[in-house]
C-alpha cells in the first residue's frame, strides 16, 4: 500500500473542513423556526386572591 504525501493529507483535511462548513451552513439556514404569536395567549388570573 503506497504512503500518501503530506500535501495529500492537507488537501483532504481542507476538503473535509470545507464540506463540513458548507453542510453546517446549509442545515442552519434551511431551518425556519415558527415565530411565537403572543396575541393568541390570554392571561388568566387565579380567582382566589390570597392577601397575606
Amino acid at each position: 500500500m503506497p504512503q500518501m504525501a503530506p500535501i495529500s493529507w492537507l488537501t483532504l483535511f481542507i476538503t473535509f473542513c470545507f464540506i463540513l462548513l458548507v453542510f453546517n451552513h446549509m442545515t442552519y439556514f434551511s431551518f425556519l423556526p415558527k415565530a411565537p404569536n403572543f396575541a393568541e395567549k390570554k392571561i388568566t388570573q387565579n380567582p382566589m386572591n390570597w392577601k397575606w
